[in-house]
């Protein structure tokens, strides 16, 4: 198989989409903007060994690839539409893709999104994806529009990949079934997109948690130039973590743990009941787990009442730490 075999036979054919002028087969893919949105541009490269292992099934690996860039639309409020994919692939096995294509376009199709280009080239396993998703002109979530007195809150259960991660690399050890349950958030993030529509005109700002619950929550105080309190107990994670782990390794794995790939987002306390019945409508439970302050920092304390402050040894994940 060459590479423009793979390229006729399992990328061209898909759904049709009319805002697609000219998808895979020519130099460049257009797009027509409908008119009063916004578009949405991101991109993320994911490496063997440093975000998957080297024996990772090839319909987890796709799942996982555009999983993780699917959030990124989600905290942005945005609906997902386009992908392009560049890949570095030691060989064309003909099966080893079949699976991978079969799981990618699976998720894509879930999201209504269409993959309108991209590359190929021999490589160790490195992949690289550009996505581009729409909104309503305007209404995006950033990370620089948190207020001084919003509630914090934060979708699903965190800690459970990072979990995973470290009992996989013999740093931690769980029960087979809560190891089991971790493994898949592991593998297969589940994107928040729908939430992330719903609370567009509730939240004031929003972050996917990729690195860590703590350092990106950072990011939003950085870019809105405020503080915050996390009460550590109100975190929602698997209740078998707790007990299984000793509560330096929770709160590690909870709190700076990432690849959650969940949304943290603040709102104002009048916009409770409405997220609320966001949850509900998006079947996706959210948590509110603290508040934006004038501190100009980022506290982290057992709970609301005892107030005791946390010291993380970490706040997260670096590329270059």
């Amino acid at each position: 198989m060459t590479e423009f075999d793979f390229i006729r036979k399992y990328l061209q054919n898909q759904q049709q989409d009319h805002q697609v002028v000219l998808g895979i087969g020519d130099d460049a893919a257009i797009v027509r903007p409908k008119s009063g949105y916004d578009l949405c541009f991101s991109a993320d490269m994911l490496l063997k060994n440093k975000h998957f292992f080297e024996n990772v099934l090839p319909e987890d690996l796709a799942w996982k690839v555009l999983a993780v860039n699917i959030s990124d639309m989600a905290a942005m409020g945005a609906k997902p539409k386009w992908v392009l994919l560049s890949a570095g692939l030691p060989e064309l096995d003909e099966n080893w893709l079949r699976r991978f294509c079969n799981s990618l376009f699976d998720l894509a199709q879930r999201f209504g999104m269409i993959l309108i280009g991209g590359d190929t080239t021999r490589g160790d396993l490195v992949f690289n994806v550009t996505i581009i998703g729409e909104l309503p002109q305007g209404q995006a979530l950033r990370r620089e529009a948190a207020k001084i007195g919003d509630d914090i809150w934060v979708s699903g259960k965190i800690g459970l990949a990072a979990s995973a991660l470290n009992c996989l690399l013999k740093r931690c050890e769980l029960p087979s079934e809560v190891f089991q349950q971790c493994e898949a958030e592991l593998l297969r993030p589940m994107p928040r997109v729908a939430l992330g529509q719903a609370i567009l005109n509730l939240a004031h700002a929003a972050q996917d948690v990729s690195d860590g619950l703590a350092q990106d929550i950072g990011h939003i105080l950085t870019a809105s130039n405020v503080g915050a309190e996390i009460w550590a107990e109100q975190v929602p994670t698997l209740p078998q973590l707790k007990e299984s782990l000793s509560r330096g390794q929770w709160l590690q794995y909870t709190l700076a743990g990432g690849d959650d790939y969940e949304l943290v987002f603040t709102a104002p306390e009048s916009c409770r009941g409405a997220l609320e019945a966001a949850s509900q409508q998006t079947d996706t439970l959210i948590t509110r787990i603290g508040k934006i302050t004038d501190s100009g920092r980022l506290k982290v304390v057992n709970s609301v009442s005892d107030g005791l402050e946390i010291a993380l040894t970490s706040l997260g994940f670096d590329h270059f730490g």
